[in-house]
């Protein structure tokens, strides 16, 4: 072979080794970036399943301590439900307690009758005169007697305070035309003691649990008008007079009794009238009325709230105003307003209800017996106090 063949073909196959070699180098990084670009996709696959999972696991999370809240809500409303029906009971053991009388009782009674029976041999009665000079305090209740269970949750109960009089008056209900009025208080806690009741049909129903007898009359607030009172002979029934009382019936006078806009009250010096007022921040006003003309006689405004309040009452001129709490329990007079400026509210210390839980729709004092008579979640309640002169 001639020796220029031979030069020829050596550098035409150097001349194609020059070019296959970038070829082969292209092919391999094509294949390195390709390898790369797939687990880089599958990372990324990879990184969206776990924030899939861990959405997920949130959500479940979440509806767990969703349930759990629930739980704990469910298991805090029985303990509750459970609390009350154990105060319930405490209260029936109570009541059957109390209707087996021990000879301190019997002693107690035997009193009461005979005292009932010398007022019913009086046969002219008299008023409290509305000058009388009073000078009493309240220091402290003493005990409580649980008289009876009857009619609705709500409801308000009294005796007639003029000198002579024993009847006992029913009023169950915060909307209801019908009184129920008993010979006296023996009569009343009678198991037979329909039989011996008087049904007086009012002309107009009453509102709230504010109502008030006095001297042969029935006062309460109407219950188609805001503040309107009506005084009604319960002998022949018709309305005796009617009074628009300024600036009431626009809030409850209780926060925790809100059906009772006016709140009627008697105490040595006569009758009252109490009501909470929103322009005053919702603290309550009383008012002296006229028993026999309903005439407006003067009106303070107190420095006693009416949040968390459930019922008042008057003693001597002085307001105290009975608390406690939405869910039940034991009540405390915690404000006071003195008319005649002479016991000083802020030396007197909180007076606490006897008993453990408590729930007052209606508390009524009775000026000569010197007790509350209470209505407590449908048990009618008697309170002796503790009052001394100042």
């Amino acid at each position: 072979m001639p020796l220029s063949l031979i030069t020829m073909l050596l550098l035409l196959g150097t001349a194609q080794t020059q070019r296959t070699t970038p070829d082969f180098m292209m092919e391999y990084f094509q294949r390195q970036l390709q390898q790369l670009e797939g687990r880089m996709i599958k990372c990324e696959q990879d990184v969206q399943h776990f924030s899939q999972r861990m959405y997920e696991m949130s959500k479940e999370i979440h509806g767990q301590t969703s349930k759990s809240n629930v739980l704990k809500s469910e298991v805090k409303g029985h303990i509750d439900t459970l609390a009350m029906r154990l105060d319930r009971v405490e209260r029936d053991v109570e009541y059957l307690q109390n209707k087996i009388p021990d000879t301190d009782q019997v002693d107690i009674e035997d009193s009461l009758l005979e005292n009932q029976m010398k007022e019913a041999k009086l046969k002219k009665t008299s008023v409290t005169p509305k000058d009388k000079d009073c000078s009493s305090e309240l220091v402290g209740i003493k005990s409580l007697k649980i008289v009876k269970k009857a009619g609705d949750a709500n409801g308000s109960w009294m005796k007639d305070p003029t000198k002579g009089s024993a009847k006992i008056y029913f009023f169950s209900g915060t909307r209801n035309s019908t009184i129920l009025a008993y010979t006296s208080l023996k009569s009343f806690t009678e198991a037979n003691s329909t039989k011996k009741t008087e049904v007086i049909r009012l002309p107009f129903p009453w509102h709230g649990t504010g109502h008030i007898v006095y001297n042969g009359f029935v006062y309460y607030h109407n219950a188609d008008t805001n503040n309107e009172i009506l005084k009604v002979h319960l002998s022949n029934r018709t309305v005796a007079d009617r009074l628009l009382l300024p600036g009431a019936g626009r809030m409850p006078a209780y926060s925790l009794s809100p059906h009772t806009l006016l709140d009627l009250a008697v105490d040595e010096m006569g009758l009252w009238s109490i009501h909470a007022d929103p322009d005053f921040g919702g603290n309550l006003v009383i008012t002296k009325l006229d028993h026999s003309s309903l005439a407006v006689e003067h009106t303070w405004d107190t420095n006693c709230n009416s949040r968390d309040a459930e019922a008042a009452f008057i003693i001597c001129g002085t307001l105290y105003v009975v608390y406690n709490s939405h869910y039940g329990g034991r009540s405390s007079i915690r404000c006071l307003f003195d008319i005649h400026d002479t016991i000083d509210a802020r030396s007197i210390p909180v007076l606490f209800f006897p008993k453990r839980y408590t729930s007052h729709s209606g508390l009524h004092f009775h000026p000569k017996d010197k007790q509350l008579y209470a209505w407590d979640d449908g048990y009618q309640t008697i309170y002796k106090l503790d009052i001394k002169k100042i």
